[in-house]
């Protein structure tokens, strides 16, 4: 039974699936403050808005309306997701490939690697094979 979970933890996928929930978490908050910071100003500036308080460059709308976009908030999220994935990287991903090759490095040390079996002849090669001896057995 403890067999069973040590090879479907080590088989890799559960962690790479972690992984990519986590990254895909942080990625979102990159998304929506894209969203925020960039979109929705964009189309304040020909719909009238209410006035956000965000820090950002200001630009003037069609309406003589200043309109504020919040870049702030799209650098921490940016930042943030970077922190999101290099703590990722080196709790998760780093150690993990480390015992997996240390695990796999055990393996070759306890016995020795099974010898490459030639490949089986293809059928072409067979028959070019009882070609060969038909002849010789013709002639002999």
């Amino acid at each position: 039974m403890l067999k069973g979970f040590k090879d479907f933890i080590l088989r890799g996928n559960v962690i790479d699936l972690a992984v990519a929930v986590v990254i895909g978490g942080a990625f979102t908050a990159i998304v929506n403050s894209v969203v925020a910071s960039i979109i929705t100003p964009l189309v304040s500036l020909f719909f009238k808005a209410d006035a956000t308080g965000k820090f950002g460059p200001q630009l003037t709308s069609i309406y003589g309306d200043k309109v504020t976009f919040p870049l702030g908030e799209l650098l921490s999220a940016i930042i943030s997701f970077l922190a999101v994935a290099l703590v990722v990287y080196f709790v998760f991903v780093l150690p993990m490939n480390t015992f997996k090759a240390h695990v796999e490095a055990r393996k070759g040390t306890r016995a020795e690697a099974p010898e490459d079996e030639p490949a089986a002849a293809t059928e072409s090669e067979l028959l070019v094979e009882i070609r060969d001896l038909l002849a010789k057995n013709a002639r002999a």
